[in-house]
C-alpha cells in the first residue's frame, strides 16, 4: 500500500522506519493515527494510507488470523488494494501468478511498443493477457517497471540510448537517425 504513487526509494526508506518501529498488526492497531502518520509521511497520500493500513490490519486480524487473503478477490476486498496490488501480492506472497500486474510504466511501455492500444492500465492488463503467453506474465511487470523508471520515461524518454529503439514504433529519433532509417530500412 505504501508504494502506490510513491517513488521506490521513498517506499524503501519508509519500510525501514516501520520495521525499526515494529511493524506488526497489533502494533499498528495500537498506534494512534498521528504516530503512524509520522512514520509514513514521506509517501504520497500518507493520511489516506494510514486509514487503509489500520482498517486492513483490523480485517487481517479478525478475518484472516493475521495472514492475508489467498485470492485476488479476497485481496481486492481490503481497503486501498486494487487489481495491480492484488496480482503482485499473489505472486510475491503465494507464488501464484493470477494475471499481469499493470502499473503506469507497464501501461505506457506496452502502448508505446504497440503491444496494447488502450487508455487505462486495467484495459492494458486485459489486452496483454489476451495474447502474451502465460509463462511471461510473472516477469513482465518487473522487467518493464524498472525500464520505465530509468529509460522509457513518461516525458522525454531516453530513446537515443534505448536498447530496443530500433524495434520501438514510438521511438523518438533525431533528424539524422530518421534519415538513416529511411535510407537503409
Amino acid at each position: 500500500m505504501l508504494s502506490s504513487q510513491t517513488k521506490d526509494l521513498v517506499t524503501t526508506e519508509t519500510m525501514k522506519k516501520l520495521r525499526a518501529w515494529g511493524l506488526y498488526i497489533d502494533h499498528v492497531l495500537e498506534a494512534d493515527d498521528a504516530t503512524f502518520n509520522s512514520l509514513i509521511r514521506e509517501t504520497r497520500w500518507h493520511q489516506k494510507k494510514v486509514e487503509y493500513i489500520k482498517q486492513t490490519s483490523q480485517i487481517l486480524k479478525d478475518k484472516y488470523d493475521y495472514d492475508i487473503p489467498p485470492t485476488v478477490d479476497g485481496l481486492k476486498q481490503l481497503p486501498g488494494v486494487g487489481t495491480k496490488m492484488a496480482m503482485l501480492a499473489m505472486l510475491c506472497c503465494w507464488k501464484k501468478c493470477a494475471g499481469i500486474s499493470v502499473d503506469v510504466h507497464v501501461h505506457r511501455i506496452s502502448n508505446r511498443l504497440k503491444w496494447a492500444h488502450t487508455k487505462t492500465p486495467e484495459a492494458t492488463r486485459i489486452e496483454l493477457e489476451g495474447w502474451l503467453p502465460k509463462e511471461y506474465w510473472p516477469r513482465i511487470n518487473q522487467m518493464l517497471v524498472g525500464f520505465g523508471q530509468m529509460m522509457c520515461l513518461p516525458v522525454h524518454p531516453r530513446c537515443s540510448q534505448c536498447p530496443v529503439k530500433d524495434l520501438c514504433p514510438s521511438a523518438e529519433m533525431s533528424k539524422r537517425e530518421k534519415e538513416l532509417r529511411k535510407k537503409y530500412c
